[in-house]
């Protein structure tokens, strides 16, 4: 068998102009219905849907690689090649568009035999030895080596690296010699996320991806989000693990070791031990971290109640300056700052609006500072000997838990920051079974979190939490949307907006009486981009409050979470969240009784106070420009 069916049988040239068809099929004539027969089954399809999402539809399975239900089309990879009845070369299921009737076949002789080959040549130029590599048995190549049984290296095999690993990265590691060139990353970065520090380079056989200048990725203007990691079909990109450090904190007998954990992975890890997504198993996992030797176990829900308790307040307190006071100086609308790769996001590209951040830090870092303060001396515990660990859907808090103003403790207030798919790779390394695990609760003082912390995770659900807490502060009743769920701040639109009207303002907000709240969404850096240049112009000048998260569906579409992702898997995560949210009793964050306990105990001069702004607030001299913890330390 030679390479003739990659060389010649697949064509290349119109994919640029197919994909331009396609959107002007989409756009235009969506209306226009075509019958599809697709391996002698048929079906009818709007005109210009692809063939691929054709043959989805009835349940027929064509391989992708560089296809992604969350990114543009690419054609690339050509693994997706089919056979058009009447065509002399083969097509590219994901980028042709349907705009008459036509007969496909997905598994021909030369389909098979063309796949294979591009296989084949994409295996001769992947080093690496997959039992070693951190997406062994989750790699869509492996996979698909395995499905058209590829076994030996037809056109050879490079057998030394290439490419020096970028491990300069507090988040993300890069390992070019496992790249296969689908530009997942290339179109995440640049037109899923808006940020651009990734691009293909060169042509042909001398094509590779790089960063601006070929720099190390610490040196361009990466935010860390990961979203690139959760769209790489290989081992190419990854996740920067400290579960090693971590293990030789937890068999330190002299280490106090602490697990927070936030409310998405608990909805998203057990899909790495086979469950459907959207099958939360929150009490399963602190059974599994005890297991594993944590001291305790806490709920990062806690923190996040107090996060809407620092952060509503500093709204309620912006409101009063500049609408009873005229301080011009008072920047509306405030953003949410507990995204840190939209923190990250903002201060590289719209530094001059970072007055317009709320000053809260992050449930993460407030859990950690309090964690070494009250806790320990509630405990009499030497905060020296506290190991904080978070577990969290985001890689961008490695990042975050590195930055310099996060030691307001004394300490480095959280020493360790673990992704979904790092602890499901602790648990599996201890043999723990993880789905039949019984349950087991949080522990005391730290274990209580509300509800209104639990939807922290979802798109909106910061916006929500504190609209459960300022409105009930301002008038004295719950926000009037029936059984707290304040639904027009809920949904997967990128950018949407909500009015709250404000009815029976009190006491020291009774000059809001009458006032309508104007809040807006984002998420997603791209969406982002939109709101700040909104911001810039002038247009959101009648707006009050903003959220803004910088990964797409916000944490339960974090950067690691479980490969892989898509719209329908983050929304089935979503709905676990807010089930789970409606079977607590405590669904606001102010009427959690440990917050109430922590402000009458240490943060007695109230929200926003003194004792509070020392600790869970940052100043944004620092935060407005990076410093390198690293080259400080040399």
């Amino acid at each position: 068998m030679d390479n003739k069916p990659f060389a010649e049988e697949t064509s290349r040239a119109p994919i640029s102009q197919r994909s331009q068809e396609v959107e002007g099929a989409e756009a235009g004539a969506s209306e226009i219905m075509i019958k599809v027969v697709i391996n002698d089954v048929e079906v009818t399809v709007p005109k210009g849907t692809t063939i691929l999402d054709a043959a989805k539809k009835i349940n027929i399975k064509i391989p992708t690689l560089c296809h992604h239900e969350d990114l543009c089309l690419a054609g690339v990879c050509r693994i997706c090649v089919v056979d058009v009845e009447g065509q002399k070369n083969l097509q590219a299921s994901c980028s042709y568009p349907i705009s008459e009737p036509i007969k496909v076949k997905t598994y021909t002789d030369r389909v098979r035999r063309a796949r294979t080959n591009i296989l084949q040549l994409l295996l001769k130029n992947h080093y690496g030895e997959c039992y070693t590599c951190a997406r062994n048995n989750n790699c869509e190549l492996q996979t698909l080596a395995a499905e058209y049984g590829v076994t030996i290296y037809k056109f050879g095999h490079i057998d030394k690296p290439r490419y020096e690993k970028d491990q300069t990265n507090y988040a993300v590691e890069r390992d070019m010699d496992k790249c296969i060139l689908c530009r997942r990353c290339v179109r995440t970065c640049i037109d899923l996320q808006e940020v651009g520090v990734l691009e293909a380079v060169n042509r042909g056989s001398e094509t590779k991806i790089e960063t601006y200048l070929d720099l190390p990725l610490n040196d361009v203007l990466c935010i860390n989000c990961g979203q690139c990691v959760n769209r790489c079909p290989t081992g190419a990109l990854k996740a920067k693990d400290p579960a090693n450090e971590v293990w030789d904190a937890i068999d330190d007998p002299d280490k106090h070791v602490i697990l927070q954990t936030a409310p998405s992975p608990r909805a998203a890890i057990g899909e790495e031990f086979g469950l459907p997504a959207g099958t939360s198993v929150t009490k399963k996992l602190n059974n599994a971290a005890k297991w594993m030797g944590f001291d305790k176990v806490f709920d990062t829900n806690f923190t996040a109640d107090l996060t809407i308790m620092e952060e509503g307040t500093e709204l309620l307190l912006r409101l009063k300056k500049a609408l009873i006071d005229k301080d011009a100086s008072v920047r509306l609308p405030q953003i949410t700052s507990c995204s840190p790769g939209w923190v990250k996001f903002i201060e590289y590209y719209y530094p001059e609006k970072l007055d317009h951040l709320s000053t809260a830090k992050s449930p993460q870092q407030m859990f950690g500072a309090v964690i070494k303060t009250w806790y320990a001396a509630r405990n009499s515990i030497d905060p020296s000997k506290i190991v904080s660990v978070a577990l969290m859907p985001c890689t961008a808090k490695k990042f975050e838990l590195e930055r310099p103003e996060m030691r307001d403790s004394g300490y480095k207030d959280v020493d360790y920051g673990l992704t979904t798919r790092e602890f499901a790779g602790m648990i599996k390394k201890c043999g723990i079974d993880l789905p039949n695990l019984p349950d087991s609760e949080f522990d005391d003082p730290i274990g209580m979190g509300s509800g209104a912390g639990l939807v922290f995770g979802s798109t909106g659900g910061v916006m929500e939490a504190a609209l459960r807490t300022a409105y009930e502060i301002i008038t004295g009743e719950p926000v009037p949307f029936e059984n707290l769920k304040v639904t027009p701040v809920r949904g997967e639109e990128g950018v949407r907006t909500a009015e709250i009207p404000i009815k029976g303002a009190k006491g020291d907000w009774a000059f809001l009486d009458g006032v309508t709240l104007n809040v807006m969404i984002a998420h997603g850096t791209a969406n982002a981009k939109k709101v700040m240049e909104m911001l810039k112009s002038g247009e959101l000048d009648k707006y009050h409050f903003i959220e803004i998260m910088a990964c797409p569906g916000g944490c339960l579409g974090g950067g690691g979470q479980p490969i892989p992702t898509s719209p329908a898997i983050r929304e089935a995560r979503a709905r676990a969240i807010y089930a789970e949210d409606e079977s607590l009793t405590i669904r606001k964050s102010h009427d959690n009784p440990v917050i109430k306990t922590i402000y009458e105990e240490f943060f007695t001069d109230g929200p926003c106070g003194h004792k509070s702004h020392e600790l869970l607030h940052t100043k944004y001299t620092k935060r407005g420009k990076w410093i390198d913890v690293k080259k400080e330390k040399k």
